[in-house]
């Protein structure tokens, strides 16, 4: 399959998302034989980290490598990937009709989407502009390297349950309440327990020195000096596209607190909409890398298994057909 006919074939599968979600779908689909498109936008969640780790024999690689190395992979068994955004999906007779960014359209019998979320931080200035490099999420991804720093964790929903987290790597963690729901009394003795400071006063500012952060200032005028922020980032799934086919967002709820969005889906991620899977951060926003593409492979064989069924339902009819002319 060509550039010149991609968009005048019927492929078994259409991939929106070319993260290690999609690509891994990808490879599934191609090693099974299925014509496959990927449609990739270029803007994986990501990106800013330099490195990715918790993926075995790939630690410490950077995001954008993996994707450049499973595009290679997933090429290599006919994948074809477009480098532009996915607008809008319908269904048809035949499967789904994808339109893209410019006006073009491909189309598939089968549709997953891999589109991840976005990251919503809290409005502190200069907090953004460190996200992935000092200003960091999740310890699995990055907790080895921040080990026995001075850490702070901006006050969240589950702030108590990140501290203990991130102080099972290092004895300087500071918790700031900032605007986060009060700590309850027993979050208090636990954090105290553990030698936690607890800062109540807002955060004004990321203080940043030689491309790093050095701490932050408090409302007060107060500096408190870190080597490393902790933010709980609001997850809000990239769902245009499954929006356009009728599949809403559901509230990620945890300790009564609404943490994000999310795409429901079943264990092999298809969704309510039949032909239609999703799989990675859009539907499992706290799945690391590694998680995200065995998602990606579960879907996969999913979408094979599904289109076995259909393929084995048009050759009886046909067969059951030519037996009676």
């Amino acid at each position: 399959m060509t550039s010149d006919t991609v968009h005048h074939t019927l492929v078994d599968a259409i991939i929106v998302g070319g993260g290690v979600a999609g690509l891994s779908a990808a490879v599934a689909l191609g090693r099974s034989r299925r014509s496959v498109v990927v449609v990739d936008a270029g803007d994986p969640r990501n990106a800013p980290a330099a490195h990715s780790h918790n993926y075995l024999t790939r630690d410490g690689e950077s995001p954008l490598e993996l994707v450049r190395l499973g595009r290679d992979e997933a090429r290599r068994y006919g994948v074809h990937i477009i480098e532009g955004t996915a607008r809008s999906a319908i269904r048809t007779e035949s499967g789904f009709e994808v339109t893209l960014g410019d006006s073009s359209v491909v189309r598939g019998r089968r549709l997953l989407v891999t589109t991840g979320l976005s990251d919503v931080l809290p409005n502190i200035p200069g907090l953004a502009q460190r996200w992935g490099r000092d200003v960091l999420h999740c310890p699995y991804c990055h907790g080895w390297e921040v080990r026995d720093h001075r850490i702070g964790i901006i006050g969240s929903p589950l702030v108590g349950h990140q501290a203990q987290m991130w102080r099972q790597l290092t004895e300087h963690v500071t918790v700031f309440a900032h605007l986060a729901p009060e700590l309850t009394d027993e979050d208090q003795g636990r954090l105290a327990a553990r030698g936690i400071e607890v800062v109540d006063e807002e955060i004004a500012r990321v203080d940043v020195a030689d491309d790093a952060i050095v701490g932050v200032t408090l409302a007060d005028g107060r500096q408190v000096r870190l080597d490393a922020l902790v933010v709980g980032p609001n997850f809000t799934s990239r769902a245009d596209i499954l929006v356009s086919l009728g599949i809403g967002t559901t509230e990620m709820v945890m300790n009564d607190h609404v943490l994000g969005t999310y795409i429901e889906a079943d264990p092999v991620g298809a969704t309510s909409v039949p032909g239609v899977w999703v799989a990675g951060n859009v539907a499992a926003p706290m799945d690391t890398v590694v998680a995200a593409s065995a998602a990606g492979v579960r879907a996969g064989a999913a979408i094979n298994g599904d289109l076995i069924e259909e393929d084995v339902r048009i050759a009886v009819q046909r067969s059951t057909s030519a037996v009676a002319t």
